[in-house]
């Protein structure tokens, strides 16, 4: 029942005097970070695919357990058209980390004008080929694809399923426990109702979560836990380092509910 926790993205100025020192250089923040959690997920990919070089040296500045989950660039999951030149030229930038052991696969987040359809259906399976050897999880927004044939098609292609905590509003997916892969993968956003369709990222996943908000995906997450070999937890409500609070907190429970569950086994 292994599981790492961190939040995505990690270089945030409004973490400083929250989380990171206020005259912590920019360069060393994530060698700070690694101090309290063992798992990133990388989202400025989304805008940029960077050199090799730098991921080259991120990883030369974590620890060697450390893992690493590259979102895909915009093009793959928005634009679509140029998807295949996009993933290869991240596969390429990625190899450092691939190296080091660090990198554990692509996160692909799909928007909500994303419907289940056969066009799109065949879309994941083109992608799936495109990530070639490399873990593929896919996020999506639209509830349309809540259905058992796509969780399905996912197991059959072994593409993973991203459970996700949000608002719940009409069209988007519930919290869930579901893994199609050997691993599984759960991510929160926060439930801020009023900014999640008009908001800006800054915004809309401006969110700090309650401990009893937390305490009811404990069961979920125990399912995903026993469905999978290793399960990825990371926190997106990153406004004024909320993400570093939540999961800083869910660690601990998730911690506390391990010592409990290790005791009861061996008594």
């Amino acid at each position: 029942m292994e599981y790492r926790i961190g939040t995505s993205g990690y270089s945030y100025e409004d973490w400083r005097g929250v989380f990171y020192p206020l005259d912590l250089p920019r360069g060393q923040m994530l060698e700070y970070y690694a101090q309290f959690f063992d798992a990133v997920e990388i989202n400025s990919t989304y805008y940029r695919i960077p050199h090799r070089a730098v991921f080259y040296h991120l990883g030369r500045k974590t620890p060697e357990r450390f893992e690493i989950i590259v979102k895909t660039h915009q093009e793959t999951t928005h634009i679509r058209p140029k998807s295949a030149e996009a993933m290869q030229k991240l596969i390429q930038s990625i190899q450092p980390l691939d190296e080091m052991g660090k990198f554990q696969g692509f996160l692909a987040q799909f928007p909500y004008s994303f419907k289940n359809t056969p066009e799109n259906r065949e879309y994941l399976l083109k992608l799936r080929e495109q990530a070639g050897v490399y873990p593929l999880f896919v996020e999506f927004r639209n509830r349309s694809w809540n259905r058992p044939e796509v969780f399905q098609l996912l197991q059959d292609n072994d593409i993973g399923y991203v459970n996700v905590d949000q608002p719940l509003l009409r069209g988007l997916l519930p919290p869930q426990d579901r893994v199609t892969t050997r691993t599984g993968y759960i991510r929160f956003h926060g439930r801020n109702k009023k900014e999640w369709w008009e908001g800006t990222n800054q915004t809309r996943y401006d969110y700090l979560y309650t401990r009893e908000e937390l305490e009811e995906w404990m069961i979920r997450i125990a399912q995903v836990l026993k469905k999978s070999y290793k399960t990825y937890i990371f926190f997106n409500n990153h406004p004024q380092g909320k993400a570093v609070q939540n999961a800083r907190m869910l660690k601990e429970m998730l911690e506390a509910q391990k010592s409990f569950w290790e005791e009861a086994r061996s008594g």
